[in-house]
């Protein structure tokens, strides 16, 4: 059976996650509108979209109302690092809420089929490992990270309430730690912050004693979990966990990072940030069950590509972290 062609909206469209998103559904055929602010993206992650006739590009804060006549919203836009998130906290929790207000209106208005890009965040430091879609989180509302993983929950309450008053078509996917091409190299996370400190010789910095546990999806595997939640039955709505359940140390990513770039660096250990997890893994049976989904890249496979990103991009093109606390301590998101 053909497929049917859509018209897409994409919100934070040229991110990390976004580009690839666009990527996957231009090349489908459907007619995809980016739209992004560009405060932690990057305009050439999309350029080579741009210009093709089922491409759309759009600068725009998705905090301000945006009315477009669309089948399906994935709602991407919010800064995902906590290098970002906590720049500006109070916008973060705004992009999280109005966003998710504004995009929802669009599903509402349009009878449109809402995505949510929900975050593993929204389970705090948990309780529970690994940790199910059931489990409600041991969260910190007070706390430097409250922002987004706070900001997320409430985005999450207002689909689920959106879908039950309004009949809104809703799917929400709560994502762990992904890495690969495209990511911000100075986004303050593990594996950008591991590659380029390998890539330079210099020291690596772990955090605590790098025991803390964490799970990583490659890019292409969670982008392919996207489409197949969204084209997935209606019955189904999440929240489900999507990520990789091979959980490694922060300390063997080091270590593994050193191996496939030929680095000289060093180890050297750091106080541990507030609030970071000390563990983070999904349970995605329920994935598994209704998506037919799961992470088929290996993590060396995909540390090698995304090495091979980063080698090949020039730094100076990129913004500098500005001088915040976020960029000296919470770099294991």
């Amino acid at each position: 059976m053909k497929q049917r062609l859509k018209r897409i909206l994409i919100t934070g469209g040229a991110g990390f996650l976004g580009s690839h998103l666009s990527d996957r559904l231009v090349e489908q055929g459907h007619d995809v509108i980016c739209v992004d602010n560009f405060f932690t993206s990057q305009k050439h992650n999309i350029i080579h979209l741009v210009g093709k006739p089922n491409f759309e590009l759009i600068r725009h804060d998705i905090t301000h109302p945006l009315w477009l006549e669309v089948d399906e919203v994935y709602n991407l836009a919010c800064p995902a690092s906590p290098v970002h998130y906590q720049y500006n906290p109070i916008k973060t929790t705004k992009v999280s809420v109005i966003g998710a207000l504004n995009v929802l209106g669009i599903g509402k208005r349009c009878k449109a089929k809402i995505f949510q890009a929900s975050t593993s965040e929204v389970y705090g430091d948990p309780d529970i490992h690994p940790q199910p879609e059931s489990y409600r989180g041991n969260v910190n509302p007070i706390g430097v990270r409250a922002c987004y993983d706070e900001g997320k929950r409430v985005a999450e309450t207002l689909f689920f309430d959106y879908h039950r008053s309004n009949g809104v078509n809703i799917r929400v996917v709560r994502i762990f730690n992904t890495y690969g091409p495209r990511m911000h190299p100075y986004d303050g996370r593990v594996v950008s912050n591991f590659i380029l400190q390998a890539l330079r010789d210099e020291d690596i910095t772990l955090y605590g004693d790098g025991s803390q546990t964490r799970s990583f999806c490659y890019v292409d595997d969670l982008v392919e979990g996207f489409i197949r939640m969204m084209n997935g039955p209606d019955d189904f709505i999440g929240p489900v966990n999507l990520g990789n359940p091979d959980e490694f140390t922060i300390k063997e990513l080091a270590q593994i990072v050193i191996e496939l770039t030929g680095s000289k660096s060093k180890l050297v250990y750091m106080p541990l940030p507030d609030d970071d997890p000390t563990q983070r893994q999904p349970n995605i049976e329920l994935a598994k069950e209704r998506l037919g989904w799961e992470p088929t890249i290996k993590l060396r496979d995909g540390l090698g590509k995304t090495i091979d990103y980063f080698k090949s991009i020039d730094l100076n093109s990129f913004r500098q972290p500005t001088d915040h606390t976020a960029h000296k301590s919470s770099n294991l998101g």
